[in-house]
């Protein structure tokens, strides 16, 4: 394989320019904007994201999520408080997010703590959710062992006609977080990997700028 993943191009076609001395004041503004880049773009789910934790025994664990939301709060995104990523954040509660939207080059790393968001938004974000994904949430099973899909299908069919009847029920576990970020890097790739990178760190004096080594 070595030879054929050497063999991949990367890095190709026409990138995005970033001039870091053009930068907002804060992380959050700039992550907009990028995004927004990524939405004209036509970059797929510019939204997802891999959400890194790590449990109680310091053992990393990564999945790709939908950011719910950001601003000068933090990054936002939900799940269920009884499946592995609702387990670790109890257990730990820090995350460190990557967003790479690759035909832009360019990737955003978000690290910080975690904390819960009120109950009132974690529901309405819930019931915000497609029919078919608060069905699923509703079985509460997520990540355990299951004998075969015909058994899933029975349970969400069996989920779906209780929202039928009750469509204001919310997952009991369903939990909405922000990561409230320490630092967030913004990198952008070329060609010749001349890279440029961002990185703002919070001081108690609010944000503060450096560029890194690529």
């Amino acid at each position: 394989m070595r030879p054929f993943l050497r063999g991949l191009e990367v890095f190709a076609g026409e990138l995005p320019d970033f001039d870091p001395s053009t930068a907002p004041d804060t992380p959050a503004e700039l992550f907009v904007r990028w995004l927004r880049h990524a939405v004209r773009a036509g970059v797929r789910e510019p939204h997802a994201m891999t959400v890194s934790t790590v449990d109680a025994q310091g053992d990393p664990a990564a999945r790709v999520l939908i950011l719910k939301d950001v601003d000068q709060d933090g990054w936002r995104f939900a799940s269920d408080a009884h499946g592995e990523k609702g387990r670790h954040l109890a257990e730990h509660p820090y995350a460190a997010l990557t967003f790479y939207w690759s035909a832009l080059a360019r990737q955003v790393r978000v690290r910080g703590p975690v904390v819960r968001e009120d109950p009132e938004r974690a529901a309405a974000d819930f019931l915000a959710r497609s029919p078919g994904a608060r069905a699923e949430t509703l079985l509460g099973k997520q990540s355990r062992p299951l004998a075969d899909l015909a058994e899933r299908d029975r349970a969400v069919a069996r989920a779906l006609a209780l929202l039928e009847r009750d469509p204001e029920r919310v997952a009991p576990g369903w939990t909405l977080h922000a990561v409230r970020p320490e630092a967030v890097e913004f990198w952008q790739g070329d060609a010749t990997r001349r890279h440029t990178r961002l990185r703002y760190v919070r001081t108690p004096e609010g944000w503060r700028t450096e560029l890194l080594w690529p």
